[in-house]
This record gives structure tokens, sequence and C-alpha cells, in this order.
């Protein structure tokens, strides 16, 4: 089964939120999801996170961190590494995951940006134009449900 087929099947979004995770090979994932307040709110997690990034990560201001960055430019934000990152695009919050090869896509409803979906890896990782390309749709397809 393909991605996109598990994410359609899935009962819940953190289930579907796990497939997309599995499917890319990384080792934590998140969704956030824009509500009338004009934040990025958690929707869904998959892996662990520490608690005091559990705080960070519940509201999340457009154009503030990854995935507000990810909703502000409607575009992919990635780094090889978000524990040497030094673009400014990765906050202290990120960092303190522990993880090191991020990205965050928008998450598209037809042309309308509606939230951020990102996964990350234990280990430094470059994220390929068809990862990108892929994890956009996957987006599309959570987006759907």
């Amino acid at each position: 089964m393909d991605i996109i087929a598990e994410i359609r099947s899935a009962k819940e979004i953190s289930e579907a939120l796990g497939c997309i995770v599995r499917g890319f090979g990384a080792d934590t994932g998140t969704l956030h999801l824009l509500e009338e307040d004009g934040l990025l709110h958690l929707k869904a997690l998959s892996g662990h996170f520490p608690p005091p990034v559990l705080a960070i990560i519940q509201k999340i201001p457009v154009g503030k961190g990854m995935a507000g960055l990810a909703v502000e430019r409607a575009q992919p934000v990635d780094a090889c590494n978000i524990q040497t990152d030094s673009s400014g695009d990765v906050r202290p919050g990120a960092k303190a995951t522990g993880m090191e090869g991020a990205i965050v896509v928008p998450v598209f409803d037809g042309a309308r940006v509606i939230g951020a979906l990102g996964i990350a890896n234990r280990g430094e990782r470059n994220f390929s134009d068809a990862e990108k390309t892929a994890l956009i749709a996957a987006g599309r397809a959570l987006a759907a449900r």
C-alpha cells in the first residue's frame, strides 16, 4: 500500500501521521493546523517529544520556527542538521528535540495553506526534491480527511 492510500484508510489523524513518518523513514512527525486565532495548533504527533518541547509546540505563530515559516512562505523549510543550523529558521525548541535532519512542508487545501506537516530524523538528512513533493502530497491527503 502506498502512503496516500494509508493516509486515506487510517482511522485517526495520528495514525495517518504515523504512516507518513514510517513511509519517509523518519523518527518523529507533527501536524499543525491553522485555527481562527491565526495560530498553528498541534493536532497530531508521532514519536517522542520531551515535555518542554511539547509545551512549546502546542501553538505556533505563523512566521516563527520551521512550521511557521513553511506556512508563511508556502514552501518547505528544511535543515540537514537542526542542531548546527545557523540559518535562523530553526528555533531553540526544535533543537531541544534532539533531532537532526528535519523538514516542514505547508499543508494545502487547494491553493490555500491550512497548516504544516513536519518530519525529523535522529541523524543528519538532506531531503530530495522528490521527497519534498511527496511530503506535500501527503499533506494534501491529510487535509482531505
